[in-house]
């Protein structure tokens, strides 16, 4: 395999950034020949010279010259692998609940859904809709504690794991929902190239929500530790760098 140039992209508030940053790039070492910028802002020639992209983010928005860019790397055929919080957008003001306002245009038809809610972090069950295909072949339904997105999805998507939820999420302005399923795992087609989306993976450790508090009072690693998301998250990496048989 030909060297793979990765362009790695972690940054936003309100999650623990340098875990999820050494814990993907501990997978992106695994494969020989993955070599990674890491960056905490998207910029449109760290984009135009990479290979693959890979996010975790919460809360940034690339500018113009950079949409232009991401649009530019998929109609040449690349691939993204946009993890968590990559499709939200939002704004917290104290107690009151958190607001969603819409992605750009263009990032939400690259990405195929925005961020909307998630009730408390708890446990939820993860169902596979697709289950011959390579990314998730062999992967039952699973169980995980993390953050349960509550997303709306653009049409296109390949679904890939999906979880059901009705019920409430007071701590967010869109706050009743009604019960269906919401994607977990989906892959989309934009131009020649392609976008995995997995929305697990929370993390936020004891100082990361500051200056809503100066200290938060646990530490959180959602699925991070569970395995069928470890093993998700390398398959991920290996699709997005068309290794064997992601090519």
């Amino acid at each position: 395999m030909s060297r793979v140039d990765v362009l790695l992209i972690t940054g936003g508030p309100w999650h623990d950034m340098d875990h999820a940053r050494l814990e993907l790039l501990g997978f992106m070492a695994e494969v020989e020949a993955l070599r990674v910028a890491v960056r905490d802002r998207y910029d449109a020639d760290d984009i135009a010279a990479a290979d693959m992209v890979v996010t975790y983010t919460c809360d940034l928005m690339p500018d113009e010259g950079a949409l232009a860019a991401l649009r530019a790397f998929l109609d040449a055929g690349s691939r993204w692998f946009a993890l968590h919080g990559t499709n939200s957008r939002m704004v917290l003001d104290g107690d009151k609940p958190v607001v969603c306002p819409p992605l750009p245009t263009p990032l939400r038809a690259m990405l195929g859904s925005q961020f909307a809610a998630h009730p408390a972090p708890g446990t939820f069950k993860v169902t596979p809709t697709d289950a011959d295909h390579p990314l998730i072949a062999g992967i039952g339904p699973f169980r995980v504690a993390d953050e349960q997105y509550l997303q709306h999805h653009e049409p296109g998507n390949h679904v890939l794991l999906t979880t059901k939820f009705k019920g409430e999420t007071p701590l967010f302005e869109e706050a009743e929902w009604h019960d269906a399923e919401h994607q977990v795992m989906y892959l989309r087609e934009v131009g020649a190239g392609s976008v995995l989306y997995l929305t697990l993976g929370h993390t936020r450790g004891r100082y990361d929500m500051r200056p809503l508090t100066e200290d938060y009072p646990f530490v959180e690693r959602g699925s991070w530790p569970h395995p069928v998301f470890r093993e998700l998250v390398r398959r991920g990496i290996r699709w997005a760098a068309k290794e064997g048989i992601y090519a």
